[in-house]
């Protein structure tokens, strides 16, 4: 049995970078990273989700749904949750 790369697996399934399927599939991952981190430094704070949604104006639902998949999350939520919620910074980073 031939064993595959998990980038051999996405070229073959979704296609190589830069075509419409594929992309889409590695900005869903990227938003799932960011849910997961901002998880990560809610639990390390140890604040409730609904605490960390009372301190940027966020429902509970909102915030467990950034958490389990990163969608919708505007950059002025994001800088929100990181900065007034959480203490941090956000830094991010183009890559060309």
């Amino acid at each position: 049995m031939e064993t595959k790369s998990w980038k051999d697996i996405k070229d073959n399934v979704y296609g190589v970078k830069g075509t419409d399927r594929r992309d889409e599939l590695e900005r869903d991952f990227e938003g799932h990273k960011i849910g997961l981190q901002l998880k990560k430094a809610r639990e390390e704070k140890h604040l409730t989700q609904t605490e960390l949604g009372e301190l940027v104006g966020k429902k509970r639902e909102y915030i467990s749904r950034i958490e389990n998949n990163g969608s919708n999350l505007t950059l002025k939520t994001l800088y929100d949750i990181a900065e007034k919620g959480l203490g941090g910074r956000v830094k991010i980073q183009i890559e060309l």
